[in-house]
């Protein structure tokens, strides 16, 4: 079975994210969108709400599954017998940072490979970061994330 793991934080998750797991759906047999859970970083959404949000996001995609973890993302992998993590892109510097981390990952899985998509360029100027700062402030991110997390906004 041709299984990846696409992990993140997803606080909140956005069209861009939407579109690289919709992509990518089609690649493998099953994706897990992975929820990160770090417990230094700061979440606006709980780890609950950011599986329900997901979860509702992906309902009619029968090969993606989502669940929470904690830990290296490596061993996620293993745990979950995931031969592949998917990881998406939206700029150059975006780029970078996804190299130094596949390498990493290498390193400490050699049999984990990492497959990294492009955003579709409509998305590649969304990121969590920003979202988070709109909702913050009150502001309409109807354009930024799937109709369906806009009632956690």
């Amino acid at each position: 079975m041709r299984r990846a793991v696409f992990p993140g934080s997803f606080d909140p998750i956005t069209l861009g994210h939407e579109d690289v797991v919709r992509r990518a759906a089609m690649l493998f047999d099953e994706i897990i969108v992975a929820v990160g859970v770090n417990t230094t970083k700061k979440y606006r959404f709980s780890t609950e709400q950011r599986v329900e949000m997901l979860e509702k996001v992906f309902n009619d995609l029968p090969n993606v599954k989502v669940q929470s973890f904690d830990g290296l993302t490596a061993t996620f992998c293993k745990t979950v017998d995931a031969g592949w993590m998917l990881r998406g892109v939206r700029n150059s510097s975006d780029f970078e940072y996804e190299c130094t981390i596949a390498q990493m990952t290498k390193s400490l899985d050699s049999s984990l490979e990492t497959v990294i998509l492009f955003t579709s360029p409509e998305y590649a100027h969304i990121s969590s970061t920003v979202v988070r700062e709109i909702i913050a402030n009150d502001g309409d991110v109807s354009s930024f994330v799937p109709a369906e997390v806009l009632n956690y906004c």
